[in-house]
């Protein structure tokens, strides 16, 4: 062969190594309906042996899954990107012969050597390997992220929201997939630093590779995390105002630890602020942790990616830590059973922002983050679908899914709900869904799954009245209630207008001259008396998310000027 033909035999397979096999359908997509297998079984423990490669970009995996099954079972069905070859298989320390498992889709189905009699346990060993997916633009699509920090050592992370768990380990790709345990012993090349889920139990050394060891409880499925630096780390304790005292901890690149020690000094902070509103932290006698990542964050359980570079918002405070920890409680302590209830997720998260600057700084700060948060509100698709939905369908508005809306949306209806049913009926709501009971203490609650029927339900019975038409009109409807006002002579009258010509008996407050009138809008309508010569305001403390021409108006402009800038 010429010197010609080795070269470009050389740029194609260059280009082959950079290029990656397809995923399938079945990895692709993440909470697609459980095989009756998965169903079939309590996930008891996950004990992942995990060794990463920098230099390769690839990983060995060696997982012991342990299950109670609830019914008779002749198979165990797990889902495993398909892209990663499994070596060999295990059940009960039997080694299985490749006949009797296959995974050609990415949903490995192992045949068990003998049915499984219902209330036995079964454990299924799987050794795997290969070069993880890579995420093109973590954290907005999954996979591995492989970078460097700024002085050239192996920087590692995953964030696997959108694709799952099976990107990186045989697990049930479903919000209802958690296993109760999971442990972690991921290796690494000396001297890099794993920051892991749940508490820390030691690492070990040998032959230039360090395998550090971790445990969680019952974490949330993509809240799973790799995260490989050679990490400095920050420690304290936090005095919770319920008695316990919770470890933090911060792992940040070496070079960042000015920015870091001063980023630290908000973990307190932001933890007085949900433990004095929400409810105790849920996993505070494992630790309020964050690690330093390549890309912008994600709440993994326990164990928070961070990637703002340290930025500090108009507000003076980072935004996206605190959303991020939001989830230890919207996520993580309580989990959406359906990702069509995922606006339990980022709507009551997002609230979290606009909530927390009127804890630290009062009204106008909150309001001026809660304008942030309305103009980007589009109504494309209702928020909440009342059917089976994976993450694509939900995130893509292509597909028909809400995308952005269940976070700014979901964040202006509960602004809403809060003002129609006052502090205490609302925050108890809230307290009801997250922790299942409305006195949460630490040790009377554990990491649970929740519905938009079951928020609901605490809304209603923590007000005693049916609040069907509000979810109805906010959650179940694409377009915003709009209000229409008239003057006839004297009087204002007004009338609520529904995208679907559903009952809407909002209130709404009136500033006519200096006076303020509550106009209770039974039936969906009412009227004030107007004086002569007297201006009127609408909603004017800003408590009713409605449809607004002005908002619509600017959208459109902004979208305009987009477009004129692209050329597109």
């Amino acid at each position: 062969m010429n010197k010609s033909l080795i070269a470009c035999a050389c740029l194609l397979l260059a280009g082959c190594a950079t290029q990656q096999p397809p995923l399938s359908s079945t990895t692709v997509e993440s909470g697609l309906t459980r095989a009756p297998e998965q169903l079939a079984v309590v996930f008891d423990k996950a004990d992942l042996k995990l060794r990463i490669e920098p230099d390769t970009r690839s990983i060995r995996g060696d997982a012991s899954l342990s299950f109670t099954a609830r019914e008779p079972l002749a198979r165990i069905v797990l889902d495993l990107d398909r892209n990663l070859p499994v070596d060999a298989v295990e059940v009960d320390g039997q080694a299985l012969p490749a006949a009797s498992y296959g995974n050609p889709e990415g949903r490995l189905a192992v045949q068990l050597p003998h049915a499984v009699e219902a209330g036995a346990q079964v454990k299924v060993r799987v050794l795997y390997h290969g070069r993880p997916h890579v995420a093109k633009r973590a954290p907005w699509d999954g996979g591995f992220v492989w970078s460097k920090t700024p002085d050239g050592q192996p920087w590692v992370a995953s964030a696997v929201e959108g694709e799952g768990c099976d990107l990186f380990w045989p697990c049930i790709d479903h919000p209802m997939g958690k296993a109760k345990v999971v442990e972690e012993h991921f290796t690494v090349p000396a001297p890099l630093v794993v920051a892991g889920n749940g508490t820390p139990l030691g690492m070990d050394e040998a032959d230039g590779w360090r395998t550090y060891h971790w445990r969680a409880k019952n974490p949330s499925t993509y809240g799973i995390s790799v995260n490989v630096a050679p990490y400095a780390l920050l420690t304290g304790e936090y005095a919770s105002r319920y008695g316990n005292k919770i470890p933090l901890a911060f792992y940040y690149l070496p070079q960042n630890e000015a920015k870091a020690r001063e980023l630290f000094r908000e973990f307190p902070l932001m933890l007085d602020f949900f433990e004095s509103v929400i409810g105790p932290y849920p996993f505070g006698d494992e630790k309020m942790g964050v690690a330093e990542t390549p890309h912008l964050g994600m709440e993994h359980q326990t164990i928070n990616a961070y990637g703002n570079k340290y930025a500090k918002s108009e507000y003076g405070y980072d935004w996206l830590l605190q959303h991020e920890f939001a989830h230890e409680w919207f996520g993580n302590q309580i989990t959406n059973q359906d990702w069509d209830d995922m606006w339990l997720h980022e709507g009551l998260g997002s609230y979290m922002q606009p909530l927390y600057l009127q804890y630290l700084r009062g009204d106008q700060e909150y309001f001026a983050s809660l304008m942030d948060q309305r103009k980007q509100i589009t109504n494309k698709a209702p928020i909440v679908a009342g059917k089976h939905k994976t993450e694509e369908d939900v995130y893509d508005e292509k597909r028909g899914g809400p995308g952005l809306d269940i976070y700014y949306k979901g964040s202006l209806v509960m602004h809403t709900l809060r003002h129609l049913i006052g502090d205490e009926a609302f925050f108890r709501t809230v307290r009801s869904v997250v922790y299942g009971t409305a006195e949460p203490r630490p040790g009377n609650f554990q990491p649970r799954f929740g519905t938009t029927a079951e928020f609901i339900a605490a809304a209603n019975q923590a007000t005693g009245r049916d609040l069907g038409w509000f979810f109805q009109a906010y959650l179940y409807q694409a377009g915003l209630p709009e209000l229409q006002a008239q003057r006839r002579g004297a009087r204002l009258e007004l009338a609520w207008k529904t995208a679907g010509g559903t009952p809407f008996p909002m209130p709404v407050e009136v500033r006519v001259g200096k006076q303020l009138v509550t106009v209770q809008m039974d039936g969906g309508k009412g009227s004030v008396e107007l004086p002569e010569g007297a201006t009127y305001t609408l909603d004017p403390h800003s408590k009713i998310l409605r449809r607004e021409e002005h908002t619509e108006a600017y959208q459109a402009w902004k979208k305009a000027q987009a477009k004129a800038k692209t050329g597109s």
